[in-house]
């Protein structure tokens, strides 16, 4: 099942949205809070967004920017402002398609899913990990934080990965050093305390103290 994230202020074309997307077998979420659009996506992690222009606090344009720092995720623009100088800043800003409203349900939803064939049945989906306003991109590796992107090696973004998908549960060194060695890279107890180190400086210097806490004896805990 699909996941679809829309982001539309009007009750009613939310409502009609949601019905016409549902009887379509999408999951659907309408966002709840406008100041927090990037928090309720990355935890929802939808395969496509439904995006309005004119929304409370900051318009569609400031929230497509946001998005795409942290996800390829196909954005749909519909909005009534579809002159074309709209239509091109949002392309330019990195939406795949803008739709003017009022729309046809039926055309809505067949453009929608033109673009999940053309997003999904090439690539694999890549969905993004978070806490405490970190994002990890699981598509191209990146660590964002506050609008900067932290370098990670491959043992440090593998290790941060396994963590960070098994947030609130602690990780033993035995399991990272498998997830590791899955990709090739044999690793030893020593190198891993060395990576884990070199990664926790990493953060640290980024704003991200006490990000991994370490469970001595056990293993390692995002929390």
């Amino acid at each position: 099942m699909y996941k679809l994230f829309l982001v539309e202020d009007d009750s009613g074309i939310a409502s009609a949205v949601t019905k016409l997307a549902e009887a379509w077998a999408f999951e659907v979420r309408c966002c709840r809070d406008f100041r927090r659009v990037t928090e309720e996506l990355t935890e929802f992690a939808p395969h496509i967004v439904l995006l309005d222009i004119g929304l409370p606090f900051f318009n569609g344009y400031h929230w497509c920017g946001e998005i795409r720092k942290l996800s390829n995720v196909p954005i749909i623009f519909i909005s009534s402002a579809a002159d074309n100088l709209n239509i091109v800043m949002a392309m330019n800003l990195g939406a795949d398609d803008f739709i003017a409203k009022p729309f046809d349900g039926n055309v809505l939803m067949a453009k929608v899913q033109a673009l999940l064939r053309r997003t999904y049945d090439f690539a694999e989906s890549a969905p993004i990990l978070s806490h405490r306003g970190a994002f990890l991109n699981t598509g191209d590796n990146t660590l964002t934080y506050q609008d900067e992107r932290i370098e990670l090696s491959k043992n440090e973004y593998r290790i941060l990965a396994c963590l960070m998908e098994q947030k609130g549960s602690v990780v033993s060194r035995e399991k990272l050093m498998e997830r590791l060695w899955e990709t090739d890279s044999f690793v030893d107890e020593n190198t891993l305390s060395v990576n884990v180190n070199r990664l926790r400086k990493k953060l640290e210097t980024a704003g991200l103290s006490g990000f991994i806490t370490t469970k001595f004896g056990v293993g390692y805990l995002i929390e």
